[in-house]
């Protein structure tokens, strides 16, 4: 990957050392929104959860979650693939019968 025309920033995330990243320019409002939502939900959970869970199983919960949320997006998503597909088909006989 060239590496013209990047920038580096560092996202901070729950209480870990500072992550490094090379990106795009204009790719970087989309690393601060997901670095803003982990950590929203990083403190409120730790919160919730209090000193009696470390905070590195606090960021396990919180990827599982995202994960997760990944997951029914991808799934919401390949059922409407296949209703488009589906309906593609069928728009095209429907078109060819003309």
């Amino acid at each position: 990957m060239p590496t013209e025309n990047k920038q580096n920033i560092w996202l901070e995330l729950a209480d870990v050392k500072p992550i490094a990243l090379l990106i795009d320019p204009k790719d970087e409002q989309a690393y601060r929104e997901a670095e803003k939502l982990v950590n929203t939900l990083w403190n409120k959970w730790r919160n919730r959860f209090g000193e009696s869970t470390n905070s590195h199983e606090v960021l396990a919960r919180v990827a599982f979650q995202f994960a997760r949320l990944y997951m029914e997006a991808y799934s919401q998503n390949q059922a409407v693939n296949g209703f488009l597909t589906d309906f593609e088909k069928r728009l095209d006989e429907l078109v060819i019968k003309m």
